[in-house]
């Protein structure tokens, strides 16, 4: 997979993408990633890439020249399956979207700032908004980067077992049951024996049964 992402802080996107999961996906071909500096298409010489909002109002909003420049240039290169706006007032991120955007080839990622973008990029190039919460970031490369770890994860080959991605929490619209592990006994708190028994298929019943109770408590929603 290829994602090319647009910032215009691309510095503040190196650390969630060089350590772990992120790191070894980039290294074992899986993930090609690309980030990509908005005030590099910027023909202002300053490298403005906003301006003031027509109407009046407080707060900047991103150009839509330098913003228009990147995606066609890359769009010139190769086909991209999506191109995604970083919003708080986009699709809120699920476990659905994450399995779906796993098997896209190539995706840009736009991530916004100040008030936002102008509205005619995300009429004319974004095909799909995405929000990770009711809140509002400073901008929207912490969201893509929280976006491109829960999609990536995903592609085959990236986990070194690719199991357990399958039994993450949300991914049967349930949350993951209780887990344990060594010792089986700390200061009298003890595993439960049925993890300790063998038998694979009261095991499993036992987990299910957990992870329902678990949903019903934390996250009645899920079972709507």
């Amino acid at each position: 997979m290829r994602i090319d992402i647009l910032t215009i802080l691309p510095d503040l996107l190196q650390g969630p993408f060089s350590d772990s999961i992120m790191k070894r996906a980039q290294t074992k071909g899986h993930l090609e990633l690309e980030i990509h500096n908005i005030r590099d298409y910027s023909t202002d010489k300053h490298n403005k890439i906003d301006d003031y909002q027509y109407g009046g109002g407080a707060g900047m909003v991103m150009s839509i020249e330098p913003i228009a420049a990147i995606i066609e240039k890359l769009k010139a290169e190769r086909d991209y399956d999506e191109i995604i706006y970083m919003t708080p007032d986009g699709e809120l991120l699920e476990q659905a979207i994450c399995n779906d955007l796993s098997l896209c080839k190539n995706m840009i990622i736009l991530c916004g700032h100040y008030k936002g973008v102008d509205e005619r990029v995300r009429e004319h190039y974004i095909t799909k908004e995405v929000s990770i919460g009711s809140y509002v970031l400073s901008g929207g490369e912490l969201g893509a980067a929280v976006l491109v770890d829960s999609v990536v994860r995903l592609i085959p080959g990236v986990l070194n077992d690719e199991t357990s991605a399958l039994t993450d929490s949300f991914q049967d619209r349930l949350l993951s049951p209780p887990v344990y592990t060594r010792p089986s006994e700390y200061r009298g708190w003890k595993v439960p024996e049925v993890l300790l028994s063998g038998d694979f298929p009261k095991i499993e019943a036992w987990r299910e049964k957990k992870a329902f109770e678990r949903t019903q408590v934390r996250r009645p929603d899920l079972l709507d």
